[in-house]
């Protein structure tokens, strides 16, 4: 009878496993442009960049994949990056950087069993793209599910942070004239009533976003159902700011004099998701702005979560402006590829001290949190129940080695 290892060795062939635990060498890092349009960000600055050659490892770049951060391939080339003119052999590296999901033309170009690290965004993220990666028995990461020792998500909460500053930027300039808003000063001045802000979620995106219009004198309300997090943003703005749970009465009465609503819920891993209902929209001031920072999970409100992200952004409903640009953080991409830079390469340099990916898997449970493929095999219940496709805990292929 075959012993437990040899049973578990079945599942995936001899020489992946062998591909797979190798030892020894720098890693090869691909940086792909990104296919999908309007997207400027990107993973590694060429600061980034140099810190890894200078440890040993491989840089390719895709010529112009830094130009949305402004950005050229010369800062990258004198960082030690090697500029290729093509995505197919940047999609030849062990391991590839990606901000967005890879689609089935991007999945196309990579070689089988290779690793690919991107956002797990489902209304970029397709069936096709995630059969594909399967049969090409390629391992997938989602920075959003890599978790730290305290167990958050280091790069998710850099992104909900930027985020939320960037969201009272956009509001302020759609309150303006030169936007065709009713003219309105986001916050106050003595004598004139201050902007009421609402704020839909208080997680580290609705903190920050509370932060930010708090500073510039606006009047802000906090809607959660934990209790714990409207607690500690109270903690964290040291201040007392109104905060309430999704009481029907003191929610209507929020939105029938705010001036901005900004949606911040978190729908990664939740068991609930809370959706405002489109009455309550119906009832606010004419010229109002909501902004849904989560139209990419779905949206936070009934009147955006329908909403096809490859149509208009900005549209009105019920006279309120709604501005449901996905991906957010793009219009300050600079700062948020720094941000995903200073995260991403610990995590890379920590793989190379490991010796190979499965020796960091094995070391680094949040690491390994954050696989929903594993050469080719679903691992992670949240991904692959979008699909309707079963999976696996990794450990069951992990054991193997």
């Amino acid at each position: 009878m075959k012993n437990d290892k040899n049973i578990q060795c079945e599942f995936i062939p001899k020489e992946l496993l062998q591909e797979l635990s190798k030892a020894g060498g720098g890693l090869v890092i691909g940086i792909p442009c990104e296919r999908i349009p309007n997207e400027r960000r990107v993973m590694l600055t060429p600061e980034a960049v140099d810190m890894l050659v200078e440890c040993g490892h491989r840089v390719l770049l895709e010529t112009n994949a830094g130009i949305g951060i402004n950005y050229g391939d010369n800062y990258y080339a004198e960082a030690g990056a090697e500029i290729v003119s093509s995505g197919r052999e940047v999609y030849q590296a062990d391991l590839i950087l990606k901000v967005l999901p890879p689609t089935p033309e991007e999945i196309l170009m990579m070689r089988p069993r290779s690793v690919v690290f991107s956002f797990m965004q489902f209304d970029f993220f397709s069936r096709e793209a995630y059969e594909m990666m399967m049969y090409k028995k390629i391992t997938a990461f989602a920075y959003e599910l890599i978790c730290d020792y305290t167990g958050t998500s280091p790069i998710r909460t850099a992104i909900s942070e930027i985020e939320g500053a960037a969201s009272i930027t956009v509001a302020s300039e759609l309150l303006s004239n030169a936007h065709g808003g009713k003219g309105i000063l986001l916050g106050g001045i003595p004598g004139v009533p201050p902007t009421e802000v609402v704020i839909i979620g208080a997680g580290n995106t609705g903190t920050v976003a509370a932060r930010a219009a708090l500073a510039l004198g606006a009047l802000v309300k906090v809607f959660d159902n934990d209790i714990h997090r409207l607690r500690m943003i109270q903690q964290r703005l040291n201040q007392g700011v109104f905060t309430s749970t999704f009481h029907p009465n003191v929610l209507k009465n929020a939105f029938l004099s705010a001036d901005v609503v900004i949606g911040a819920n978190n729908y990664i891993n939740v068991s609930h998701r809370y959706l405002i209902a489109k009455q309550l929209i119906r009832d606010m001031k004419r010229g109002a702005i909501i902004i849904d920072l989560r139209i990419s999970q779905g949206g936070c409100f009934e009147t955006t979560c329908a909403v096809d992200t490859d149509s208009s952004f900005c549209f009105e409903q019920y006279g309120v402006l709604h501005y449901c640009r996905p991906n957010i953080s793009n219009l300050v991409a600079r700062t948020a590829s720094m941000a995903l830079s200073n995260l991403c390469v610990p995590q890379l340099l920590s793989i190379g001290d490991a010796g190979n990916m499965v020796a960091k898997l094995k070391s680094d449970p949040g690491f390994k949190n954050g696989a929903y493929l594993y050469c080719g095999k679903p691992v992670n219940d949240y991904v692959s129940s979008q699909f309707n496709i079963r999976s696996n805990n990794i450990d069951i292929y992990l054991v193997a080695f």
